[in-house]
């Protein structure tokens, strides 16, 4: 019997995802002029304040309001009738030093011995589903808000746009795991104050069907575009009113958006955010070191969907476990345990082999904290990072490096291939 699944997704401009680009825009700019940063740190934002708490062990200084401010600003909160802009906004700092109780554990004198900064279980997770190896719902459901954002900033097509926004998509599958059909689609977004409601929420319907998905869709591979018809069910700023919204409408706190960041709830969770945190939290190195591994197990062929699991104890050097769980998809006469201890010869999962071999120590995160940390293009880019005293530091920074299939061909001769 088919079934339905759904995954959701939230903007740049939602309020948990205002705090989570104003964390790792410090952790860029602790790493630009400090490799070795440890840094852990929350923001919380809410009408006309920030608030950033955290430990921090660097040897540089930061202008921490200035950094905030201009991620508010970037994101588009620039006006007062938003209720928080980021010229106008309190940015109060409490950030501290980093525990000596923690840091003992992790920094060692040989770098290859540093140990986990935490304990827990992390998990990666790719299917065949899509191009880029992720669940369908989740990938459209960042697709549209993409595409949003787009037309917020281009300010032609739409005009009333506000930053804030969540979409929802649910897809229909077959007994066999395979779409068939989108189902609904919702999409809520923040907008100017109208006139007249009723006049207002028919113009937004009328522009996110006919103006905000065509585009969605013409980008869309052939297959995936046949999945669009006239018979999804469409739920349009469902409340009625949009105009209160962003840190406004709802506080905002780093780290609430964790399923939005992965799977859109495929594959599984082991709890931990990742924004502002630095990459010797294994919370978030190690969840993308899983996503490195399921994507190049299933690029190589060996199932067509996979789990991997990674867990640590804290202070400690090597993994406590490695689970691998490829829901009957492997084609091959091996055991899910069989593939594990694979994959435990062919992937380095010490803390600072994860580093090294994703190269986590860059300024890489403040692109990973809007739209999903999976499922993106790794590219590199030029970044110019300034100090308040007048210094100023450009780097060539390559960005999603878990996403690389660069691990392919090591997989095929591995498992025969």
């Amino acid at each position: 019997m088919s079934y339905l699944f759904t995954s959701e997704s939230v903007s740049e401009g939602h309020p948990d995802k205002v705090a989570d680009q104003i964390s790792d825009a410090l952790i860029d700019n602790f790493l630009a002029f400090d490799p070795e940063s440890k840094v852990a740190c929350e923001t919380l934002v809410t009408t006309g304040q920030v608030f950033l708490a955290g430990e921090v062990k660097s040897k540089t200084y930061l202008d921490v309001q200035k950094i905030a401010r201009d991620t508010i600003n970037k994101i588009g909160y620039t006006k007062g009738a938003y209720m928080f802009d980021g010229s106008s906004c309190g940015v109060l700092s409490a950030i501290h030093e980093q525990s000596e109780d923690i840091n003992r554990g992790v920094d060692k004198a040989n770098k290859e011995e540093q140990g986990a900064g935490d304990q827990g279980m992390m998990f990666g997770y790719a299917t065949r589903e899509t191009e880029n190896y992720m669940p369908l719902a989740l990938d459209l459901s960042h697709r549209i808000l993409k595409e949003l954002a787009v037309l917020r900033r281009e300010e032609k097509d739409i005009t009333y746009l506000r930053p804030d926004s969540k979409s929802q998509v649910t897809i229909e599958y077959s007994d066999d795991n395979s779409p068939q059909r989108i189902d609904s689609i919702v999409v809520s977004t923040q907008h100017d104050d109208f006139a007249d409601d009723e006049t207002m929420l028919a113009k937004i319907r009328k522009d996110i069907i006919e103006i905000l998905i065509p585009r969605v869709v013409a980008k869309l591979p052939e297959q995936l575009q046949e999945l669009f018809n006239d018979d999804i069910t469409y739920h349009i700023n469902p409340t009625g009113k949009f105009v209160i919204g962003g840190p406004h409408g709802d506080t905002g706190l780093t780290g609430r958006k964790i399923i939005v960041d992965t799977y859109g709830g495929k594959g599984a969770h082991g709890g931990g955010a990742f924004s502002g945190k630095d990459p010797s939290k294994v919370d978030r190195s190690a969840a993308y070191a899983t996503r490195h591994i399921a994507k190049n197990m299933v690029a190589a062929g060996v199932c067509d969907e996979i789990l991997v699991q990674v867990s640590y104890a804290i202070g400690v050097v090597e993994p406590t476990s490695i689970f691998v769980e490829t829901y009957g998809t492997c084609p091959f006469n091996i055991t899910d345990g069989e593939i594990a201890q694979k994959v435990r010869s062919l992937f380095d999962m010490r803390p600072a082999a994860i580093e090294k071999r994703l190269r986590l120590r860059q300024p890489m995160y403040s692109e990973t904290a809007a739209y999903g940390h999976m499922g993106r293009t790794s590219e590199t880019v030029s970044k110019t990072f300034e100090q308040f005293n007048g210094e100023s530091v450009t780097l060539d920074v390559e960005l999603f490096t878990w996403e690389k299939l660069d691990y392919v061909d090591e997989i095929k001769a591995a498992f025969g291939l």
